[in-house]
Formats: structure tokens, C-alpha cells, sequence
């Protein structure tokens, strides 16, 4: 994204009063303790196991890590999931 259109994104926002992720199609990420993760706005799933969750972003990667990790629910751009989670990691593909 150029700097200029980065720029004009975010005046947009501050105006009209736009929450960011929407504006810069970010993801959204909501924990309750270390024990559920909600998260909005991501691009498919890369890899699930019962100790790593891999999601592809609109640029680049989330991965979660834990133990005992279960997707409880899933749509087309939310993810729901519990267990013990241990660490996340916003990985840029620039």
C-alpha cells in the first residue's frame, strides 16, 4: 500500500470515525485470559494441530501456540479457540 493511499486510509478513519482494522483490513484479535482467543478478519487457515494454529492474514501470518488448542467455531473470517495459550505471533510477508 503506498504511503500516500496509507495516508488518506487513515484521515478517512480519524473522520468518519472508523475503527482501523476495518480501514486497513487488519485483524482483530479478542482473549479472555490465556484460555479462549477470538479472532476476526483473517484469510483461511494454514495449519491446525493441538499445539499450533497457523492463520493466513490479508499481509501476512498469525500463529497461535499452546497446548490443548481446539477450534470451537469457525466462519468464513472468524475463528473461535480455546485451550492453553501460550503465544502469539503477528508474522509480516512484506
Amino acid at each position: 500500500m503506498s504511503r500516500i493511499n496509507r495516508k488518506l486510509r487513515k484521515m478517512a478513519a480519524d473522520l468518519l470515525d472508523l475503527p482501523q482494522d476495518v480501514v486497513f483490513d487488519l485483524p482483530r484479535l479478542t482473549m479472555i485470559g490465556d484460555r479462549q482467543l477470538y479472532i476476526e478478519n483473517h484469510r483461511g487457515v494454514l495449519h491446525f494441530s493441538s499445539d499450533k494454529l497457523r492463520l493466513a492474514l490479508s499481509k501476512g501470518e498469525l500463529e497461535i501456540t499452546g497446548q490443548e488448542l481446539v477450534i470451537r467455531t469457525i466462519w468464513t473470517e472468524e475463528v473461535f479457540v480455546e485451550g492453553h495459550i501460550r503465544h502469539i505471533e503477528v508474522r509480516d510477508m512484506k
